[in-house]
């Protein structure tokens, strides 16, 4: 009965997954984002990452692999996401939903550590805010977003970019795929 729709539906995403994979950039961009993770663990430092609903699961999903365990038993790397619902409510409420990820960057993050900022749109307010406030502090910005031209990738460092799709759960299937490539990257390189 919805056999159709399933085989449409992984094709699509099959089709996004080679496009990405068949972008000519795509293999160091994202090797350039691993070394920079690894050399910021590697001083002692820590990656913060952010993003608004699946985005925010994602960062999270990145910070516990690297503080857990991915594939490997190893020590745990420094890394959190801003993902606590009271401190999100309480400074939405008593500032802006804007500034949530700014002022936890603010907080945070200090020169030398690395913020995984995440927004499927790249213009997304509040993401866009947290990567001003980490260039102000000193803190490398990794961008995962979509292609195109947008706030988040003129202030990023990096930028990995999926390509543009019509939904924005391509976008995000895309992004799991780089976050898993990163954690193991970022794995081989510190040795474990």
């Amino acid at each position: 009965m919805f056999e159709q729709l399933i085989s449409e539906s992984l094709q699509e995403a099959k089709k996004e997954l080679d496009e990405f994979i068949q972008k000519p950039e795509t293999v160091s961009v994202i090797a350039s984002a691993a070394e920079m993770m690894a050399a910021c663990l590697a001083r002692g430092g820590k990656v913060l990452s952010c993003g608004n609903g699946g985005s925010l699961c994602d960062a999270t999903h990145f910070a516990e692999e690297l503080t857990g365990r991915y594939r490997n038993d190893r020590r745990p790397y420094p890394a959190m996401s801003c993902n606590d619902s009271a401190y999100l409510t309480c400074t939405a409420n008593d500032f802006s939903y804007e500034e949530v990820f700014s002022r936890w960057v603010e907080a945070f993050g200090k020169e030398g550590d690395v913020l995984l900022a995440i927004t499927t749109s790249g213009t997304s307010a509040n993401v866009v805010k947290a990567a001003e406030m980490a260039r102000q502090a000193g803190v490398k910005v990794i961008a995962l977003t979509s292609e195109g031209c947008s706030p988040i990738s003129h202030l990023s460092d990096i930028c990995i970019a999926a390509p543009k799709a019509a939904h924005s759960d391509r976008i995000q299937e895309i992004h799991i795929k780089v976050i898993h490539i990163l954690i193991q990257t970022i794995e081989k390189i510190l040795g474990h």
